[in-house]
């Protein structure tokens, strides 16, 4: 219920944004708070929304068989569930961490339950609603250090948001029936998979201008630089060769895998970023 692949996933860019912003010595005590916060507000959230999408879930392929769909945990023991761990998440950042990074996750978690639990259902910008709570932990990781946002923490944060969008676009095209079965309004279902093609383009031109706005405007190094800018032009190449006569399917899941490439690089090299620059 708690999605273990989405905890480990925030967890990762969590660590990547307090370690791009620690300096000369690492917290470590902060960091272990950071992370077991953070996770434990995802892994509420996660569940939360396992209880909401009961009725979808049942309809797809690769959701039928989850805990709740098949009523392996009764339904109020999943919602006490949600709910501790949600207020044990949100003490451990208010008390051990700071009052911002605690307003992050609950912006996030506001906008993962009910705003995308909402907007995915009627609208394709449901995508879009759902990256603000997908790009907060590194906020949330970066804002652990420095207790304020600024140029650099909006950069991260946007840069998580543009990363997503292909990311779930990919995923929409090679899950297109499961999402046609459960009538989700996702954008190649309502626009086609052409027009979705096009929109994951533009996204990775946005996340690639990101990345490198985060060299000039913060203190990211020429192999930070150079590092991002291959793994750039490598997923722009390989999303451009989509409009080749391939298996529409084939090449979605290729863009959804490089995209974790992508991102694993990405963490990487802002982590490494200070004994690099």
């Amino acid at each position: 219920m708690t999605k273990p692949g989405i905890i480990y996933g925030n967890a990762i860019t969590t660590i990547a944004g307090f370690l791009y912003a620690s300096t000369a010595t690492i917290n470590f005590t902060l960091l272990i708070y950071t992370i077991l916060g953070i996770s434990l507000i995802i892994a509420s959230a996660c569940v939360f929304n396992n209880y909401i999408d009961r009725d979808i879930d049942k309809l797809m392929s690769r959701t039928k068989n989850r805990a709740l769909v098949k009523n392996l945990v009764p339904k109020n023991k999943a919602l006490s569930f949600a709910t501790i761990i949600g207020i044990v998440g949100f003490a451990i950042i208010l008390v051990h961490v700071n009052i911002l990074v605690f307003l992050i996750g609950l912006v996030a978690f506001v906008d993962y339950v009910v705003l995308y639990g909402f907007a995915k259902r009627k609208t394709h910008h449901g995508t879009l609603v759902g990256s603000i709570s997908g790009a907060a932990p590194i906020l949330a990781g970066y804002c652990a250090v420095t207790n304020h946002i600024g140029v650099t923490g909006t950069i991260l944060f946007l840069i998580l948001v543009f990363w997503q969008m292909p990311h779930f676009y990919a995923i929409s095209i090679y899950r297109l029936k499961d999402y046609k079965s459960a009538k989700i309004p996702v954008l190649p279902v309502v626009k086609g998979i052409r027009t979705t093609k096009k929109y994951i383009i533009c996204y990775v031109v946005l996340f690639a201008i990101m990345v490198i706005l985060l060299k000039i405007y913060s203190h990211a190094g020429y192999v930070y630089l150079a590092g991002i800018s291959l793994l750039s032009i490598a997923w722009l190449y390989l999303g451009l060769s989509g409009f080749k006569k391939l298996s529409d399917t084939v090449w979605a899941r290729k863009m959804f895998f490089f995209s974790l490439i992508v991102l694993l690089g990405f963490s990487f090299l802002i982590s490494i970023n200070k004994w690099l620059a």
